[in-house]
């Protein structure tokens, strides 16, 4: 059986580059395109929570579509690692204020202070990934907090990605799942997502 890693090491180390060499002017215009397109999606206007993660420094921006968010009056939720088993689980926020440096210094809710999400119905989540391929697949950053938690997650699943960040095909495994929509800052792709 053919060793996938490799191959998934070599494509990690191209698509962090290529978002670290990203000009600052040109990530915010495409940031800005991204939240718009997302806004504009039927699933983020019906949909009650939002689930999404807090962006880092290359990641593209979540934090003006967090506010956004809450503007339109949505439940927001956040993410909060456990490092010691992969696993994650979802916290709601009021606010960006409520976020303090967690695992790998990613901001994240006060398990103590906030009120875990318990039922996801009627939400949308936004799935981080250095980069997709045509069908949905991620390519993400290697622990498996996102795949463990989309293995039992039946909603609307969106990538929000560089268009440069998405690839005809990336290898994957046969438990994992696949987004069913693609948004870039210049088009949104409706993908091949089979499963549940």
């Amino acid at each position: 059986m053919l060793d996938i890693r490799p191959v998934k090491v070599k494509f990690r180390e191209h698509y962090k580059k290529l978002r670290i060499d990203m000009p600052p002017a040109q990530k915010s215009e495409f940031d800005r395109k991204i939240t718009r397109n997302i806004m504009g999606l039927w699933q983020y206007k019906r949909c009650s929570l939002l689930l999404t993660y807090v962006s880092t420094e290359n990641e593209v921006d979540t934090i003006r579509l967090i506010r956004q968010a809450l503007d339109d009056k949505k439940r927001v939720a956040v993410p909060k690692c456990i490092d010691s088993n992969h696993l994650m689980r979802f916290y709601y926020i009021d606010g960006l204020e409520q976020l303090t440096p967690g695992c790998y210094g990613i901001l994240e809710p006060d398990s103590n202070k906030s009120e875990q999400v318990i039922s996801f119905s009627d939400s949308l989540c936004l799935v981080p990934a250095l980069c997709y391929d045509w069908e949905g697949y991620r390519l993400g950053y290697g622990k498996g907090y996102y795949d463990r938690f989309l293995a039992s997650y039946d909603g609307a699943m969106v990538g929000a990605v560089y268009s440069s960040c998405v690839r005809r095909r990336l290898p994957h495994g046969k438990y994992d799942r696949p987004v069913e929509l693609l948004v870039t800052e210049s088009y949104i792709r409706k993908t091949l997502r089979t499963g549940r």
